[in-house]
């Protein structure tokens, strides 16, 4: 969203759009200024953090007692044990799924109060603005700032926000665990973590870019339908004779957005898929380590379950 519609140097002065934007990119907005906007819900985010800290830590009980009992209970055939464990597999799924309600819960409520703030305070802005700014605004535009640019921002707010929390949480806490079960074996599963980051890192990157020039297609389609299907618009086309003209230029930029679609759709898939099969050929190299009389030498099959386990359920925090 560009300074005009944020408070930015521009101040709705004529011709200031274009310098609002070189701007903007030359000064991109801070952390501290998205944090601004979190600051009047900071009892719900703190709640959420909380949440997620609290699903990550239930959730890596699981490996530890799969590993007890498929080392323990089943072999000793300790039914008590078998129960309880069995049980306890069933408590954290139950758990991990009331605390998912109630973070969904708590993160939509609070994205949304997020949202209910930009919209207005946007609108407000707007509304203070000269005549100068609209007479040198594509009105279309202007509401593709209010709809369109906002619209996007509300799955940031109300899903990546929480989604990047919780991934992170699960990383570290996952990471935590394969060592405490396996070291050696973490060795060889971990190693392969900063290649991932750095790829998807790469690849979020260039999905901004896109996503940056295809909001600015949308705000370019927008504006022709407003102008040109308006009531005046559709009066000076009939008189001026410019209706095919106009059809020809809302090809031209949907076909772009087509393009822009595409290239989002697509980024960087080659390199996750390349991730992907790097990933899935890690618990192939366990089970050979883990076989290998030097290095298996004294693990069980729980705990290479167990660990397994925890490497595949790595895979999706780190990428995300």
């Amino acid at each position: 969203m560009i300074p005009m519609a944020m408070g930015g140097p521009g101040g709705g002065r004529p011709g200031d759009a274009k310098q609002d934007k070189e701007w903007l990119a030359e000064h991109p907005v801070s952390l501290h200024r998205v944090a601004g906007l979190f600051r009047p819900h900071l009892r719900t985010v703190i709640v959420v953090i909380l949440l997620i800290v609290a699903s990550s830590l239930i959730g890596l009980a699981q490996p530890f007692i799969v590993r007890e009992l498929i080392d323990v209970a089943i072999p000793e055939q300790d039914v008590k044990l078998l129960l309880a464990l069995a049980g306890g597999l069933v408590l954290i799924a139950l758990i991990n799924a009331v605390l998912g309600v109630i973070q969904t819960w708590r993160a939509t409520l609070m994205g949304q109060k997020v949202m209910h703030g930009l919209r207005t305070g946007l609108f407000a802005h707007l509304q203070k603005q000269s005549l100068a700014f609209f007479t040198n605004s594509r009105s279309g535009e202007v509401q593709s700032r209010l709809t369109n640019d906002v619209g996007q921002m509300q799955s940031v707010i109300t899903n990546s926000a929480t989604s990047i929390a919780s991934n992170l949480t699960t990383v570290v806490a996952t990471a935590c665990a394969m060592v405490a079960i396996s070291w050696k074996l973490s060795l060889i599963s971990l190693v392969v973590l900063p290649p991932a980051i750095i790829l998807a890192r790469q690849t979020a990157r260039l999905r901004r870019k896109i996503t940056g020039a295809r909001q600015r297609e949308m705000s370019t389609l927008t504006s022709i339908i407003e102008e040109r299907l308006s009531i005046s618009g559709v009066r000076l086309a009939k008189v001026m004779g410019t209706g095919t003209l106009d059809a020809e230029q809302f090809t031209e930029s949907s076909s772009k957005l087509i393009d822009l679609e595409m290239r989002s759709a697509l980024a960087g898939r080659w390199r996750m898929a390349a991730m992907s099969i790097i990933f899935a050929a890690v618990p192939a190299v366990l089970y050979i380590v883990a076989g290998l009389p030097v290095t298996g030498d004294g693990m069980s099959i729980g705990t290479l379950v167990a660990f397994t386990g925890l490497q595949a359920g790595i895979f999706r925090p780190v990428l995300g």
